[in-house]
């Protein structure tokens, strides 16, 4: 699936530990847009929920997805964002406040991202969230703007398929953005 370069939105999605921050940098910049890092759009009160190991509620998450729409429709050519975007309500929420994002979604077992949290310093999503995570998570099916990404795969490789799963064909002489 392409996308226009105009008002591109990419939301790399998948549960903690997956790589969604990684990837989604990596994208932003050589696509040159604009990166949204999902988890600094949290308020303090869900940021202290998760540091303390309680998984968040739908509720918790509607003024967060809120938020990052807001931030997204503020880009003026588009950006890439790091988002869990675990449920299809909080992609079909994203849908509406964005312009026809396209989600990566960057698939990968328990047992890999509970390792890749343990390893992990300084960051406040503790591995025991894992199971809570895993257990929200709806895997989209028919859903025509998700890219499944095996996200077990080294980076490098990951980085490549999410790049050509948002390849924006070259325009033709005389074509108008």
């Amino acid at each position: 699936m392409s996308v226009s370069a105009r008002t591109q939105v990419i939301v790399v999605m998948g549960v903690a530990g997956s790589g969604k921050t990684e990837v989604a940098r990596d994208l932003a910049t050589r696509l040159a847009l604009d990166y949204l890092e999902g988890d600094r759009f949290h308020p303090p009160a869900n940021l202290a929920k998760m540091r303390s190991g309680v998984a968040l509620s739908d509720e918790d998450r509607w003024g967060w997805l809120d938020a990052l729409g807001l931030a997204a429709r503020s880009c003026a050519h588009g950006c890439v964002i790091s988002c869990s975007a675990l449920r299809r309500a909080y992609r079909d929420r994203l849908r509406t406040l964005t312009d026809a994002p396209v989600f990566l979604f960057l698939d990968a077992p328990a047992s890999v991202v509970a390792a890749r949290i343990e390893a992990r310093a300084g960051h406040f999503m503790p591995a025991s969230l894992v199971e809570s995570q895993m257990a929200t998570l709806e895997r989209p099916q028919d859903e025509p703007d998700v890219h499944t990404l095996d996200a077990t795969r080294p980076l490098p490789e990951v980085i490549a398929q999410a790049q050509a799963c948002v390849a924006v064909p070259a325009r033709r002489h005389g074509e108008s953005a």
